[in-house]
């Protein structure tokens, strides 16, 4: 009887360590490449390996990020995981950054033009396409601003039904080329074939705006349990994550730079 009581407290203290009842995560209901509600986003492919590996199912939350998102939704635990945030993330606790992307130059194929500074002399006869951030410019529109070139910009939803557009725009030759991040920009240009071409941003523009981002996963302060376990799956599971994350068309950058550069 002893034996039989020892055993069953054994087995379910293992369940406990190797199981969740529910990866609770929040996530954008419209935002590919990212996630929806048809569950089509790399993010989405990825909550679900992360739910086979700690061995239970994803339930998601799903909500637009915006001001007050993690005090109002994750630490009231309507959700105990967010995919897709910065590296360091200071609201949260973070885990290692499972990739690392750059804003990319979008251009056309069929013209003479590559871009790979801030500074080239083409840029000021272009309409340049770039992403607007809720009531402000995304990073690129900064550093063409720092240029005087403010004039020369055509902003673009970041987010829903016309993420797309932006790319879209080229194609199109509504605008001469876009600056676009990278997720996006390598998952649209994906569907114009050879007809687009994309080139990296510098990773920063002096004397310090960041144009290359690490992206984690953020937890609620004081969930070292459920962070531990995170970085363990994606510790274990790397090649299977850079594989997703390429099929999508991410452009993808060495993770132990941003690990070095963090160490300087």
């Amino acid at each position: 009887m002893c034996s039989h009581f020892l055993r069953l407290l054994l087995l379910l203290l293992a369940l406990s360590v190797s199981s969740f009842a529910q990866l609770k995560v929040c996530a954008d209901p419209d935002n590919l490449p990212f996630s929806n509600r048809a569950q089509q986003g790399f993010e989405n492919k990825i909550a679900q390996l992360l739910a086979r590996n700690l061995h239970t199912t994803v339930e998601y939350t799903w909500q637009r990020m915006g001001r007050g998102f993690v005090r109002e939704v994750l630490n009231k635990h309507r959700c105990d995981v967010l995919l897709g945030v910065p590296q360091n993330f200071p609201a949260v606790l973070t885990t290692s950054p499972y990739y690392r992307s750059s804003y990319m130059f979008v251009t056309r194929s069929d013209r003479d033009v590559h871009l790979a500074s801030f500074d080239e002399s083409q840029l000021k006869n272009m309409k340049i396409g770039v992403q607007v951030l809720s009531e402000e410019y995304a990073p690129p529109a900064q550093a063409l601003g720092r240029r005087g070139l403010i004039a020369n910009i055509v902003g673009f939803e970041t987010r829903g039904g016309d993420t797309h557009s932006i790319v879209d725009a080229v194609a199109r030759k509504k605008v001469d080329a876009a600056i676009v991040w990278g997720p996006s920009a390598g998952y649209f240009a994906k569907h114009y074939g050879n007809a687009l071409q994309l080139s990296a941003t510098p990773a920063f523009d002096p004397p310090g705006l960041p144009l290359t981002f690490a992206i984690s996963m953020g937890v609620r302060k004081g969930d070292t349990d459920l962070l531990d376990r995170l970085n363990q799956v994606l510790h274990e599971h790397r090649s299977a994550i850079d594989k997703t994350l390429r099929s999508y068309g991410v452009p993808l950058l060495p993770l132990a730079e941003e690990s070095a550069r963090a160490s300087e």
